[in-house]
Order: structure tokens, then C-alpha cells, then sequence
């Protein structure tokens, strides 16, 4: 008979990490007595990030004494305690490859559903004091599982454990843990998986996302983001022409420097570009495509900034018949298909990718209602502007407003609302940061679902650093100390080269260092939340992945150069 040996909780608190503070509820601590267990957690507990813990879904973890007897002998320790890995209950029994997502468990006057393993995180490495943790649970099929809360009750140690329901699909917490995080997935398991109701809905999404790869014809061990690039690294493209747009717009065009052809991009796709005349080392830039994705040459439109080391040399010093260096386009900021209503907003030079659509639909005789919305500041800068209205006359069912701020054209939500968008849109909006986000939110308020309102950035992607807080965000840099005399790492969004330095662990830390925004949750090489394109160049890992990233992708927390290399961060 399972028995309940503790019961452990505590708050939140902020702890001191690598230079930052983490905002953490992992440290818990066993209790006396009763405890009532409520539908969000026990009595007195807490959790510090609710996004990856925590809620109705993950109200009470549970882990096994079988486990710290496995990882004492592992570890070669002896000082484990109970709430040592940030579990609330303390169990004897309850194996993780024995309990079943969906089984049901009365432990005193309570009673619990399995809802899925526990998220794999670097704050249980934190905690234990072996980075390597989140890994090696899941490596070893010994995670341990959440609880939904049935019914709330008191519980104390000391308490039986009966199960009084059995899950359907016979799926045990180390079958849906290896389902997600392991290669070599079984897709029949993963259907039946997406079968039983217990089963979280962020889990439920995240197989949905591997089956839906799976039908596209990917692979079930590396899901597909939707975006095959044409080339692997830089290819030399030869500069056919430059044509000026406006007062401060020129469009290059770009052909193979071999004369091949070239692969057909998908509309809203970007290049990027390693000018090797603009700099030492050679500044890279990513820019939009403009042209009509099935067009015999690539076009990017560039906007003269002005300190922009790179538009700058573009836009003075760039010849027809000179090389640069491309990487294959890239990006999944791209047209769906779709019979609904389409709204392309753009402001400024962020026009490029919502035009490359529009050719899109113009190329297919689209019947789809199409709203072309742009704000510039005049018309000496409405860069494109007779390309777009052709191909919007061309166009059945399409609209057209332009907004000029220099004479008060700017445009708000409430003139978006008087424009009579459908609220079963789906919406591409691309300039700057601050426009992008008011058009998302007056879109949102006008009633389109948030999976239907996308956006184009081209800057360094948000950060995902989950529980740090208090952490300053400063422009990218190059780190403290001597310089690194290793590799070139170039973080492309970032508009940063650094040479490695062997005192770094991972080129994730690299990052942090330079205060690159990056985005991670395990730190091991599990979770694949720092999955980062790897535009040109080779590395190793130390740690090996549990299972390796796609064939263009690098895993940033466990890498180290093998040679320069470009990142799309």
C-alpha cells in the first residue's frame, strides 16, 4: 500500500543566481499535522512562476522516497530531505513508470488526478545544487507528476494512498514524459495520449503540435516550425539592381552569384544578410523580402537609417554586380491559407512583408477580403506606393487606407474600428515595436482571437528567463573581462560579434553576458525552449541533448562553437 510520508510546502522567495534573482517557491519544507488541500495548492505553499507551475492543473507535485534513494546513490549523497525537490507530498510508492496520467488517488480526506509529469526546470538544479538535474530526470524516467485536486481535503503524513480510479490509455507519468522530451517517439502512443481528458492542456497542445507535424509529413521526433529554409549557412547572391522607393528607400535585387535558381520563398518571409563591406567583423542584418514570392530575383527594400552602420553602406556605397552573403529566407511571420478576411498593416518600412502577401493574393486571384492598412509620415517616404495599389485594384474583394502622420493621419483603434474590420480576421502587422503592440491590442479589442493577430519583429525576440526578476535589460555588449580569443559568435538580431571564450559553459551564457535577450527554461538541453536558428557554422554540445534540435536549429544552453558561427538571436 502507497503512504503518504510528507507533506511539504513554502512560499516564494527571491534567491541569488549567476548575477541575477530568481523569484522561486522550490525550497519547501516538511509540515506536522494536517494540512487542507485546496483546489490551487496546499495550506501555507506557494509558487513563484505560475506559467510554468502551479494552478489547477499542477496544484499539488508529488515525489517518490524510491527517487532520493536513486538519486543518493547517483549523486553519492546523503543530506536529501524531504521537499528537497520542490514536491509537496513525499510518497512511498507511486512509481512514475506504475501511475498513470488520469488515475485517480484518495489520500485522507482528499482526492487527486494524475495531470501530467513535472515540467522540466533549472530551479529543481538550483535547488539541489546539480545544474545537470533537469536532464537527468528526465534521462532516467524519474520525474515525478502533479496532482489535480478532486476534492479538497486534509491530509497528513502518515496517510494511505488508494487509487480509485484508473486513467484511460494505460499511459504511465514515464511514458507521457519520454513522449514529450525523448526521440524515438511511439506516434500511436502520443494519439492516445491526446485521448485522455486528465491529461493538461499544455501537454494536450504540445502533442497536438508534434501529431499535426507528423501528418504534414515531418518528423514526429523534430516538429516542424513551419519554415524550411532553401540552403544551410550563406550563399553568395550577386546584386542584380538598386532601384529608389522613396526619399529614403532603395530595393535591391539579389540573384544567384552560380546562376541557379532559387528557391521560392513563402510570403513574409526575410533574408539575411552578411555585408562584409560595411564592417570589421562583417555586420549582419536581417531584412524582409518585398517581392512576389514565385519572382526570378529576391528584392529587399531597405530604409536609410540614420546611424545604421549597415542601411548606410547599402544605401551609399553598394554596386550593381557586387556579392554579398545570404542566408536562405526564413521566418514563420508568413500568409496562411485561409478563405477568411486578411487585414496587411504595416507602418513605415515595415510594408516589405505585408507586400510580398499581397502579391500572395494577387498572383492567386484571391476572393478573400483583403484590408490594406499603412501609416508613413508623407508621401516623399511612401515607399512602394504605386506597387501596392496596383495590386490591390487587381484585387475583387480589397480596400485600401493610407494614413500620413505628418498631417494628422495617425492611425488608432478607434479609427481601425470606424475602418469596419471583420472580427473573423486574421491580421499581419509589421513596424515598430510600440505601433505593433497598439494595433494588437485595438485588434483585440475589436473582437479577433489572439491566434489570429500576428506580428513581425525584427529586433531581438522577447525574452523567456522564467522567475528572474529585477534583471535590468541593457543594450546588447560585448561581455566584461578580457576578450575571448576563440570562435566568432555573432547574434544576428542582436547586430553583436563575440569572440568565445573558454570560460564560458554555453553560448547561452555567452549570451546572458552580453545581456543578448534569450529565452530557456531547463538550461540541460530537455526542453528545447532555447531552440535558436543557427544560421552558418558548427558546434559541439556538453551536455548531449536528450534528443538533438532540426538539422539548422542549435540548442544555445548546451553548445559550444566548433567554429564562427551566425545566430538568428
Amino acid at each position: 500500500m502507497a503512504s503518504l510520508l510528507s507533506v511539504n510546502v513554502g512560499l516564494p522567495k527571491d534567491v541569488a543566481w549567476q548575477g541575477k534573482t530568481v523569484h522561486t517557491g522550490i525550497w519547501k519544507e516538511p509540515v506536522d499535522g494536517p494540512r487542507m488541500v485546496r483546489r490551487l495548492n496546499v495550506d501555507g505553499d506557494g509558487q513563484g512562476d505560475l506559467n510554468g507551475h502551479g494552478g489547477e492543473q499542477r496544484a499539488v507535485l508529488v515525489y517518490q522516497i524510491e527517487s532520493y534513494e536513486h538519486w543518493q546513490k547517483h549523486f553519492e549523497r546523503d543530506d536529501f530531505t524531504f521537499g528537497q525537490f520542490g514536491e509537496n507530498f513525499t510518497v512511498d510508492g507511486l512509481a512514475d513508470d506504475e501511475v498513470c496520467v488520469g488515475d485517480r488517488y484518495r489520500i485522507g480526506e482528499a482526492e487527486f488526478e494524475v495531470t501530467q509529469p513535472r515540467v522540466t526546470c533549472y530551479r529543481v538544479g538550483l535547488r539541489l545544487g546539480e545544474p545537470a538535474m533537469p536532464s537527468l530526470l528526465v534521462a532516467h524516467h524519474r520525474p515525478g507528476f502533479y496532482l489535480r485536486v478532486i476534492t479538497e481535503g486534509r491530509v497528513q503524513a502518515g496517510d494511505e494512498i488508494t487509487r480509485t480510479k484508473v486513467g484511460p490509455g494505460a499511459l504511465s507519468v514515464a511514458d507521457i514524459d519520454a513522449l514529450l522530451y525523448l526521440p524515438d517517439r511511439d506516434l500511436a502512443k502520443l494519439r492516445t495520449a491526446l485521448n485522455i481528458p486528465a491529461l493538461s492542456p499544455g501537454w494536450q497542445q504540445s502533442f497536438r503540435d508534434i501529431a499535426d507535424a507528423a501528418d504534414r509529413g515531418d518528423s514526429p521526433d523534430l516538429p516542424s516550425m513551419g519554415v524550411e529554409p532553401g540552403w544551410s549557412g550563406f550563399r553568395r547572391l550577386r546584386v542584380a539592381r538598386i532601384t529608389p522607393e522613396s526619399s529614403s528607400v532603395s530595393s535591391i535585387y539579389l540573384e544567384a552569384d552560380d546562376g541557379a535558381p532559387l528557391p521560392r520563398a513563402r510570403p513574409g518571409q526575410y533574408l539575411t544578410l552578411r555585408v562584409t563591406g560595411a564592417g570589421r567583423p562583417a555586420p549582419v542584418r536581417s531584412y524582409s523580402l518585398s517581392s512576389a514570392p514565385g519572382a526570378d530575383v529576391y528584392r529587399v527594400s531597405v530604409k536609410r537609417e540614420s546611424h545604421g552602420l549597415v542601411s548606410g553602406y547599402l544605401h551609399a556605397s553598394l554596386r550593381t554586380g557586387a556579392v554579398l552573403d545570404v542566408a536562405a529566407p526564413r521566418g514563420d511571420f508568413v500568409l496562411q491559407d485561409g478563405t477568411g478576411p486578411v487585414l496587411l498593416i504595416s507602418a513605415g518600412i515595415g510594408v516589405t512583408p505585408v507586400l510580398a502577401m499581397l502579391h500572395e493574393l494577387a498572383a492567386r486571384q484571391s476572393r478573400r477580403p483583403v484590408w490594406w492598412i499603412h501609416t508613413v509620415r508623407d508621401r516623399a517616404q511612401h515607399a512602394l506606393a504605386g506597387e501596392a495599389h496596383d495590386l490591390i485594384a487587381a484585387l475583387p474583394d480589397a480596400r485600401e487606407h493610407v494614413f500620413y502622420t505628418a498631417v494628422g493621419g495617425r492611425l488608432t483603434g478607434e479609427g481601425l474600428a470606424g475602418l469596419g474590420v471583420p472580427a473573423d480576421a486574421t491580421a499581419y502587422i509589421c513596424g515598430p515595436a510600440a505601433f505593433m503592440t497598439d494595433i494588437h491590442d485595438a485588434l483585440a479589442g475589436l473582437g479577433l482571437a489572439e491566434d489570429r493577430i500576428r506580428t513581425e519583429l525584427f529586433g531581438a525576440m522577447p525574452a523567456i528567463n522564467p522567475g528572474v526578476t529585477g534583471h535590468a535589460r541593457t543594450p546588447p555588449h560585448q561581455p566584461p573581462g578580457e576578450p575571448g580569443t576563440g570562435p566568432a559568435i555573432t547574434f544576428a538580431r542582436s547586430g553583436l560579434t563575440v569572440p568565445w571564450s573558454e570560460q564560458q559553459p554555453s553560448v547561452l551564457d555567452l549570451a546572458d553576458a552580453c545581456d543578448v535577450p534569450t529565452r530557456w527554461s531547463c538550461r540541460t538541453g530537455v526542453c528545447h525552449t532555447c531552440t535558436t536558428t543557427l544560421l552558418s557554422g558548427e558546434v559541439a554540445y556538453s551536455p548531449p541533448p536528450l534528443e538533438p534540435p532540426g538539422p539548422d536549429d542549435v540548442l544555445i544552453c548546451c553548445a559550444r562553437p566548433a567554429t564562427d558561427i551566425v545566430l538568428d538571436l
